[in-house]
């Protein structure tokens, strides 16, 4: 291959990575797309999961006792977004309740954004 081929053969296969986003060889989580957390029993999935029914017995008023994580999923935002399936204890009973906790771990940041039964 000729010099100048050469270049043009390193430039396309620049573009094309570029125009591609590098996805052949990324491995981090895409902004903005929801991922299955692989380790829902991780201790600060679980922490987070607590956070929530805890944050949610101040707003609501409520004495929810929190059981266990057990479903998630994450989304990179500016901070982390994760999406959790709780089991909480009401009165003897044990619900499900979808619940998003939005952290910045970098600021200390952690802010309920929803939580509903399921």
């Amino acid at each position: 291959m000729a010099w100048g081929q050469n270049r043009l053969f390193l430039f396309l296969t620049a573009a094309l990575l570029l125009l591609n986003g590098g996805s052949a060889a990324r491995t981090e989580a895409l902004v903005g797309g929801w991922r299955p957390i692989k380790n829902i029993s991780d201790p600060h999935v679980q922490e987070i999961g607590e956070f929530a029914v805890t944050e949610h017995n101040k707003q609501a008023t409520a004495s929810l006792k929190f059981q266990s994580v057990v479903s998630g999923e994450t989304q990179v935002v500016s901070g982390t977004n994760y999406r959790l399936v709780v089991v909480a204890e009401d009165g003897g009973v044990s619900n499900k309740y979808e619940a998003v906790v939005w952290e910045k771990p970098w600021m200390g940041f952690r802010n309920l954004t929803s939580f509903t039964r399921v």
